[in-house]
């Protein structure tokens, strides 16, 4: 009887709104990336484990590749590059219904001229529930062109379609190893950065235009108390004093629903009682700050990509 163990990290990489997160999800079982429908919502490296068989896959959820403006730009496609060229495989997701776009063709130039240690680069379709199957077949030959693929995949991450096939597929090109990390463990990242997460997934569903991007929020305290529950301490970082307003609302309507549905899904996340106590500070310069970088695991140092 084989016991050997098969244990290797799968970076997902892709343009912003490709589907990385809710492929991530699906594969861990369990929701641990955010998911809106805005771009760039992935800002740090989100690791989620998954075990299928003797197999253990650490998957990479990546920030989106896409041309970089600004620091905080930059770094978080440099960080999506570093763990895409030192995983095991590499799984390129293009979304179907938005074909070969002039982010596609830059980022598997990229990758192309990249020195990469990935044993296997592989291209998995996503959304394909959207589209006619002659225009997936238009899509794989275009790709094709530009790359040679060790293998393709068909899949809808939000329905589920086609994922069990490239999960197995996966699990059979991993390297012999031990696991990483215990059976049961299904994130690598600090709780506070979970919740801190959360919290950013909410305001960016409410909020609108381009004020997501210009907020962050820190986890600055957490308490566990002696009846069960926990006590989280939040502040939200806003770049302009006109940004508070529209994250309080009329009487503070609007930061009351998102710090219910935050709480929610923090309580349903780690299963005991939270109580939730957010600030909202005006850091003109945050995107310029050091601690805010470290906080999402991000290289503050702004280098050439």
């Amino acid at each position: 009887m084989n016991n050997e163990k098969h244990c290797g990290f799968v970076a997902l990489i892709g343009e912003p709104n490709a589907g990385k997160s809710t492929l991530l999800n699906h594969m861990v079982g369990s929701k641990i990336s955010i998911v809106t429908h805005k771009v760039q919502t992935t800002r740090s490296r989100i690791r989620g484990v998954s075990i299928n068989g003797a197999s253990q896959i650490v998957f990479v959820d990546t920030p989106g590749l896409f041309k970089p403006k600004r620091r905080l730009d930059r770094a978080m496609v440099k960080s999506a590059w570093s763990e895409a060229l030192e995983a095991d495989i590499i799984v390129f997701l293009v979304e179907a219904n938005k074909g070969l776009t002039e982010g596609v063709k830059y980022n598997l130039e990229k990758l192309l001229g990249s020195s990469t240690s990935a044993s296997s680069i592989i291209l998995v379709i996503n959304k394909i529930d959207r589209v006619k199957s002659q225009i997936l077949l238009k899509l794989t030959e275009e790709l094709y062109e530009e790359y040679q693929f060790e293998e393709t995949f068909f899949i809808s991450a939000t329905k589920g379609y086609g994922t069990t096939e490239l999960k197995n597929w996966i699990s059979g090109k991993l390297p012999v190893g031990e696991w990483h990390y215990p059976d049961d463990q299904i994130a690598d990242f600090p709780l506070r950065t979970m919740v801190s997460e959360i919290m950013r997934e909410k305001l960016t569903l409410r909020l609108h235009q381009e004020l997501p991007y210009q907020l962050t929020v820190e986890t600055e305290k957490w308490e566990d108390r002696k009846d069960g529950s926990v006590r989280i301490d939040q502040i939200i970082y806003v770049a302009r004093d006109g940004h508070k307003g529209i994250i309080l609302g009329p009487n503070g309507s609007t930061i009351k629903s998102i710090n219910i549905a935050a709480r929610k899904e923090m309580e349903d996340f780690l299963q005991q009682k939270v109580h939730l106590f957010c600030q909202l500070k005006v850091r003109p310069n945050w995107l310029n700050e050091k601690a805010r970088y470290t906080e999402m695991g991000l290289s503050f140092r702004d280098g050439d990509l």
